[in-house]
């Protein structure tokens, strides 16, 4: 089983989008990516939400390696939201709702770089690509509430 983390918006409907692909095994919410010397540890979704925590609502996905791929993974996060948008995704804005690859191993950063260099490349965007990619910091799971929110209340999107 491998490792993956992600932000790229609100952290439910990403959670959503990662949920259903075959060799995911498990998805959990949360934030991570605080302020360097400021972190505030165990955070609530209150306090991550006045973006003063400098952490990002993220999902950590487990996945199985030999089912889906890290690159498989990259492609579904770059479809799902709007890499160019700092702070921002949709109607969400703050540091909380930024795009960033939180990578746990060398490869995951090499595959990281390549995918954001190929889709900087393809022009698909006419604005450049925000998206930062950091090596992973302590992950502090959501409130039970905000876990699989889309499942729970019957949401479609």
């Amino acid at each position: 089983m491998a490792r993956a983390i992600f932000a790229a918006g609100c952290f439910w409907g990403v959670e959503k989008a990662f949920m259903g692909l075959d060799g995911v095994i498990k998805t959990k919410v949360g934030y991570t990516g605080g302020n360097t010397g400021g972190d505030v540890e165990n955070p609530t979704y209150e306090q991550v939400s006045t973006g003063k925590t400098g952490h990002a609502e993220a999902v950590d996905i487990k996945f199985d390696p030999e089912k889906i791929s890290y690159k498989k993974l990259l492609d579904v996060f770059w479809k799902i939201h709007d890499p160019t948008t700092l702070n921002k995704q949709g109607s969400d804005v703050g540091t909380q709702y930024r795009s960033v690859i939180f990578y746990l191993y060398e490869t995951q950063k090499e595959e990281a770089m390549k995918s954001k260099n190929k889709l900087e490349k393809s022009k698909k965007y006419k604005d450049p690509i925000v998206t930062e990619i950091i090596g992973a910091l302590a992950f502090y799971d959501a409130e039970e509430e905000h876990q699989k929110y889309f499942l729970k209340k019957g949401k479609k999107s």
